[in-house]
């Protein structure tokens, strides 16, 4: 039909409800995308295994796998090496859900990332970036992310990112509309992330940043909405600063360890600590687990280039801050000031290992990848259509080398021996790496290959206590008790205060008999840190071999109030009652045991040994049959089985398990002397039954 005189032809306009559509549709694609490219990524990485720190904060720790153990995480800091309750919760959940089946963790931390990326792309979108979407996925795929997501313990980046960002989305909420619910959200949300890990201490001095930026002045009334979000930056960095000093008891990394050096020093590590993290982001290739160490104590002067370098580059966008400038100052800013914390300014644990790890950069990135889309934009207006496309083809094929480069990283976590092999590969003077790998070899039995690691490692650096403890605990397990006790004494000429490895010490002086010098190293070990339990409850256990039963049950109820719930401690305290001839303090400490651990024979043996000595014959001869029915081999309880049918006048009953348990181990001598003695009261008595 053509058009009548007068009419111009126009094409049909969408509807606003199939434009609403479209949009809902194109989102959910985009979504999509960020999602499959996410799992793409990390798909090697969800059945990885542990890795270095998760030991400190599930496998090894007490208060992870306590039933009662979030009190401790909310309210006893100090039992903890870090005071981040919101994340050792959620990882008290994760042990109670999965316990050590690894694929929960990865599979909670990658959907965090991917929550984390969708966010990104929101909080781009309120910012006025028309590419907000690619940001995001950018923030998916960054290979320089990798180690935050596949690093089972470093859950407190992605828990602690949604709700930081999720506190900048509703602060920009606020900052458009001014309802107060907005600014309580975001308040709110920065106080769960500060609980989760502190890294965003920066943000109340970002906000600032951020109304300078959109009025190019910041008002009285600006700070002063500010203050809450100070308040709470200052008294938990305060905390976490306190709490820091925790980190020497399990990873022997006190202060005075690290290289630092003086104010100097210090400039210098800040400049190539900044520089560094800017370059891995622009150029996100060669990525480790730990980096070589700068000598920059003292300082050369070319470690200083990067002053004058990033003067240089903030005195130009300050220049153009009428234009393009202050967008750049903004971005830029927003990297420089969430990177200070660990820049190397202030002595932090980690810096005795290495001055730069990958996953700092997870929320600093976003600066520089908000710089990069607005570029973009600005290429994108000021582009004809053909070079347009040409961008359009070079960004993917970019995003594809990126994802490429991501997944072969994470195929690195998927093991510690995977993990440390690859480092010295790139770096084969890692003594930390040649540390690591040894406990992998460790874990996997191989003995030899760990005292081989170990030696590599202190071969590296003589000094290195750490590796010289963990060799002298494999020298002992191969029974090399003199050599393990010479490593010992070197890792303690080193640092004196190194409470493990005067736990350590203790225990093989135990295994010469020495129990008086024992007894003297957990004693040390304990002063130095108090709260080790494990050194208390072997100096309680050494103090009971040494009849010293009062101090032992002291030093076991000291142990139980630092880790209320593990059952070894109730069990042997209350093997100390027994002998003390405290049975029904003995009855109530093996009922504990049992109750955190149903299948604790040993626990439940000992509970039918005071309930006979009780007179109790029943309920003793009941526990010995729970212990015989899931452990029909346990010869102790045969033959305590044994003495309790012979008090009920079940001779033949008696009997039997008395055959079985010389049956079992020949060797037995408290077998040996039941059997003897009943068959020779049988013979004298021929008609007992």
């Amino acid at each position: 039909m053509k058009p009548s005189d007068g009419e111009t032809a126009t094409a049909a306009s969408p509807s606003p409800a199939s434009h609403a559509l479209w949009t809902s549709r194109r989102r959910l694609l985009q979504a999509a995308v960020i999602i499959v490219a996410s799992v793409v990524v990390f798909w090697p990485a969800l059945h990885g295994d542990w890795l270095w720190d998760d030991d400190v904060d599930i496998t090894g720790n007490p208060i992870t796998q306590s039933p009662g153990g979030l009190w401790n995480i909310w309210f006893n800091p100090g039992t903890q090496i870090d005071y981040y309750p919101i994340k050792a919760s959620v990882q008290w959940i994760q042990w109670h859900l999965w316990g050590n089946d690894t694929f929960g963790y990865h599979l909670t931390n990658l959907v965090l990332h991917i929550v984390s990326a969708l966010l990104v792309w929101r909080l781009f979108h309120r910012l006025g970036l028309k590419l907000a979407w690619l940001g995001g996925l950018i923030f998916a795929v960054h290979p320089a992310l990798v180690e935050s997501v596949a690093w089972i313990a470093e859950l407190k980046n992605t828990l602690s990112m949604p709700f930081f960002l999720l506190s900048a989305i509703f602060y920009l909420e606020y900052e458009e509309h001014k309802r107060w619910n907005d600014y309580l959200w975001s308040l709110g949300w920065f106080l769960a992330a500060m609980l989760t890990k502190p890294t965003m201490v920066m943000f109340p001095a970002v906000i600032l940043l951020y109304l300078w930026w959109k009025r190019g002045r910041v008002g009285k009334d600006d700070l002063e909405t500010t203050v809450p979000f100070f308040a709470v930056s200052f008294v938990l960095g305060v905390v976490t600063l306190i709490m820091s000093s925790w980190h020497k008891y399990l990873h022997h990394q006190t202060p005075e360890m690290i290289p630092l050096g003086g104010v100097s020093s210090r400039l210098a590590l800040t400049g190539l600590t900044l520089a560094f993290y800017f370059a891995k982001a622009v150029w996100p290739a060669g990525f480790l687990p730990i980096y070589p160490q700068w000598p920059v104590n003292p300082p050369t002067l070319l470690q200083f280039l990067p002053w004058p370098v990033l003067g240089g580059l903030l005195f130009w966008f300050w220049r153009k801050r009428q234009s393009w400038g202050r967008h750049a100052l903004f971005g830029f800013g927003f990297f420089l000031l969430m990177l200070l914390p660990f820049s190397g300014l202030v002595r932090i644990s980690f810096m005795y290992t290495t001055w730069v790890m990958d996953h700092f950069l997870y929320i600093p990135i976003l600066g520089l990848i908000g710089l990069v889309l607005a570029g973009l934009e600005q290429a994108n207006r000021r582009m004809p259509p053909p070079a347009r496309h040409a961008g359009i083809g070079l960004i993917a094929v970019i995003l594809a080398a990126m994802i490429v480069d991501s997944r072969v990283c994470a195929e690195q976590f998927t093991g510690s021996e995977v993990l440390w092999t690859y480092t010295l590969k790139y770096y084969p003077n890692a003594r930390i790496a040649h540390n690591n790998l040894g406990n992998a070899f460790l874990d996997k039995k191989d003995i030899d290959g760990a005292i081989a690691e170990y030696q590599k490692a202190i071969a590296i650096d003589s000094d290195f206590a750490l590796a010289r403890n963990n060799l002298g605990g494999v020298l002992a397990q191969k029974g090399r008790v003199d050599e393990a006790i010479a490593q010992y004494q070197k890792a303690l000429a080193i640092d004196p205060n190194y409470a493990e490895a005067h736990n350590n010490f203790g225990d093989s002086l135990v295994q010469k008999h020495q129990l008086s010098a024992a007894i003297d190293q957990y004693r040390t070990a304990v002063a130095i840190n108090p709260e080790f339990a494990q050194a208390r409850y072997n100096l309680g256990s050494t103090l009971a071999q040494a009849g010293q039963m009062d101090e032992a049950i002291e030093q076991y109820q000291k142990a139980l109030e630092i880790n209320p719930d593990v059952a070894e401690i109730h069990n042997n305290l209350g093997n100390t009652y027994f002998q003390k001839n405290d049975m029904e303090d003995a009855l109530a400490q093996y009922r504990e045991a049992l109750r955190i651990k149903p299948d604790f024979d040993n626990a439940r043996n000992n509970l039918g040994n005071v309930l006979l000595q009780m007179g109790r014959l029943d309920d003793a001869i009941a526990e010995y049959q729970k212990v015989l029915e899931t452990n029909p081999g346990y010869v102790e309880t045969h033959s305590n089985l044994g003495v309790a049918l012979i008090r009920k006048g079940q001779m033949q009953e008696a009997l039997a398990q008395f055959q079985e348990a010389v049956r079992l181990n020949p060797a037995n001598p408290q077998a040996q002397n039941n059997l003897a003695r009943l068959e020779e009261t049988l013979r004298q008595n021929p008609g007992q039954k």
